[in-house]
């Protein structure tokens, strides 16, 4: 052997041993897995390039081979329910296992924060986590983690866990008891995995593909690519996103552009549009302005910074501290940068856009809940040089309030839980052709704004998760629980509005349940503790859906309303026994409507046999009828089997 061989060989001997001792499973075949029954199982992972890989389960073998970057996939016999087996891979002399797999169901659990909401935070959860101990149900949590690509694995690792007392406090509560009551019905071994993030948009849950078809995304996915490669330009794209966003708003005049370089207050607006703010700055709330003493919306703030020609030839970051919720940043009139709340305000500045003299940051913020604004101390906010000096963004600063016609201003597609298809691509999208017996689903609080959209979206995200996961994929939907303040008038209702485009899509597609959660909310906690019974009825629709009970799937279900004299009769199916009202011998909760906002009124309601009510308003020649439509309704109008009616318009013919 050559000298420079033997040097090429032993340089290579490091990168020949870690990729001999890479995992060749991919890391959701692990020990304690669950593999969906009764169908052929997939597995994959990574070998050598071209190696052949030879997997075995529960006696069954079959072969594959590695591609040229060393993918390989297989696909084993299906099994019926049952195990503990031995999962094994062997290539080359490299060998895997996973020990102790179950065959069973398999159900991914997603959404925000009320699919999130630990076993811990629910009612008589010590007992709950105490009595937690059911080898048969395994437990894999996907960690937090956005991408602005498709992933092939999860950034944060992640383990299957047996039920425990131990593993079970931080597992989702409506995934957890969910399985725990379906398997009382079906007795076998249950996989859950949860990914599930707080204050999620659906957007970021919906893979690329799927919001092109759907339209209307094309220029946020457009600079979500380019941010991949290249996040100063697609920061600056973005902010041209932005602006002719801001330029089509009803109210805005001509030349009202904050964010321009050469903008003039005095001009484009008018002087008492702009005030000082304090130099502390802080939640607005906190200011002493009347205006934005309970002020949810945008303000603009501007400031200049003064740099010397060394200082503006340097490479520079941009730091605010925390902002919240939501801010769109420009420098010297490019756009900069853009997060949510909780992600640092770094932005980077590209080389020469900083001048000497006076430069000019100009930063947008919405909020939409509680305090808001450039919230940080001060010594979080500083112009950082790559020499290490700074300089303090403590200067005179200017705000101007936003009227609310202006609406609320695209988000950045990179954000985590804001974006567009991020969730999808960190957290879902390294399981994808993991085999599935079904989806849950809940979500919908952070799209109550645009409940009009939520229909086409809601409708992509189900043919999503079956183009990744198999065509027939039942999905259950979790209709949103009452929060808020108590009605006392009818009411026109986001909340109500998303809640009806939920039944409407459940009711169009046999393979998508509902659970009605309408009486097991909190009208003061967006969070309700009773999982237990979301769980249950969760775990009712796939006993009909999946399994093919003949049982209600969700509670009384209107059919149809017609005219009967000065009445409206509202007929209802799906019902277990017969109706009844809770706490008053007729039910509450029902309007009858005109045709345009304004018009509902309250109805004097009567049930009428084991399936009609009969309902009476002052509305001359009503066009709908509504009910549970508010925020937080309250509902008395329930079945035999203690399910409620749902919210739900239908039009009166």
């Amino acid at each position: 052997m050559n000298k420079t061989l033997a040097l090429l060989l032993a340089a290579m001997a490091p990168f020949a041993a870690r990729a001999a001792d890479a995992p060749l499973l991919h890391e959701m075949f692990q020990d304690h897995a669950v593999l969906q029954r009764d169908r052929p199982i997939p597995v994959w992972g990574r070998a050598q390039p071209d190696a052949d890989v030879t997997v075995s389960l529960a006696g069954k073998r079959v072969q594959a081979r590695a591609d040229a970057q060393g993918r390989w996939r297989a696909e084993l016999p299906a099994l019926r329910a049952g195990g503990p087996y031995t999962l094994t891979a062997h290539s080359g002399g490299a060998t895997q296992t996973a020990s102790d797999v179950l065959v069973g169901d398999v159900w991914l659990c997603s959404g925000q924060s009320n699919m999130e909401l630990q076993v811990k935070r629910t009612l008589n959860s010590r007992a709950e986590i105490q009595d937690a101990d059911n080898d048969r149900i395994r437990l894999l949590k996907v960690g937090l983690k956005e991408s602005v690509a498709p992933r092939e694995h999860f950034e944060l690792p992640v383990r299957w866990q047996k039920t425990t007392p131990a593993d079970v406090p931080e597992f989702s509560a409506a995934c957890y008891y969910f399985a725990r009551e379906l398997q009382k019905s079906v007795d076998v071994p249950m996989g859950l995995v949860n990914s599930s993030w707080g204050g999620s948009r659906i957007e970021a849950w919906i893979g690329a593909e799927s919001l092109r078809r759907l339209g209307g995304y094309d220029d946020a996915l457009d600079v979500l690519a380019q941010y991949a490669d290249d996040p100063l330009a697609a920061a600056a794209n973005w902010g041209e996103v932005w602006a002719r966003w801001w330029r089509g708003r009803p109210g805005v005049a001509p030349g009202d552009e904050p964010w321009r370089a050469d903008y003039a207050p005095g001009k484009s607006a008018p002087d008492e549009a702009w005030r000082a703010a304090p130099r502390e700055l802080g939640a607005w709330e906190g200011w002493g302005v009347p205006e934005l003493a309970e002020f949810n919306g945008m303000l603009w703030y501007r400031t200049t910074l003064e740099l010397s020609a060394a200082q503006a030839a340097q490479d520079a970051v941009l730091e605010l501290g925390t902002v919240d919720e939501v801010d769109m940043t420009w420098v010297n009139g490019r756009g900069v940068g853009s997060a949510y709340i909780g992600e640092p305000r770094k932005y980077p500045l590209p080389r020469g856009l900083l001048h000497e003299g006076d430069n000019t940051l100009v930063v947008n913020v919405l909020d939409t809940y509680v305090f808001g604004g450039i919230t940080g101390p001060s010594s979080s906010r500083v112009l950082r040089f790559a020499d290490g000096t700074s300089i303090p963004l403590d200067g005179h600063w200017q705000y101007r309030i936003v009227p609310d016609t202006v609406g609320t201003p695209p988000l950045a597609p990179w954000m985590s839980a804001s974006g567009k298809t991020t969730l999808f691509n960190g957290m879902v999208a390294p399981l994808v052709g993991y085999g599935l017996r079904g989806a849950l689903w809940y979500q919908g609080e952070s799209n109550t704004g645009q409940p009009a959209a939520y229909r086409d979206l809601l409708r992509a995200y189900r043919d999503d998760l079956r183009a990744h996961f198999g065509k027939d994929l039942p999905l259950f939907v979790v209709q949103l629980a009452n929060f808020g303040p108590a009605p006392t008038r009818p009411t026109e209702s986001g909340w109500a509005e998303l809640r009806e485009v939920q039944r409407e899509v459940a009711a169009e597609d046999p393979r998508t349940g509902l659970a009605v959660a309408i009486d097991i909310g909190d009208r003061y906690d967006i969070h309700p503790a009773n999982k237990q019974e979301l769980g249950r009825r969760l775990a009712r629709a796939a006993r009909r859906v999946v399994y093919g009970e003949k049982i209600a799937e969700t509670g009384p279900v209107p059919l149809s309303a017609k005219r009967e004299g000065d009445a409206v009769v509202v007929a209802f199916g799906d019902v277990a026994g017969r109706l009844v009202a809770y706490g008053y011998d007729k039910p509450i909760g029902f309007e009858l409507c005109g045709s345009g906002p304004g018009s509902c009124r309250y109805a004097d309601a009567e049930i009428r046999g084991a399936g009609e009510v009969v309902l009476r308003a002052p509305v001359a020649n009503p066009t709908r009828v509504r009910h549970a439509w508010a925020d937080s309704p309250i509902v008395t109008l329930f079945d035999g089997d203690g399910l409620p009616a749902g919210p739900f318009e239908l039009e009166v013919p």
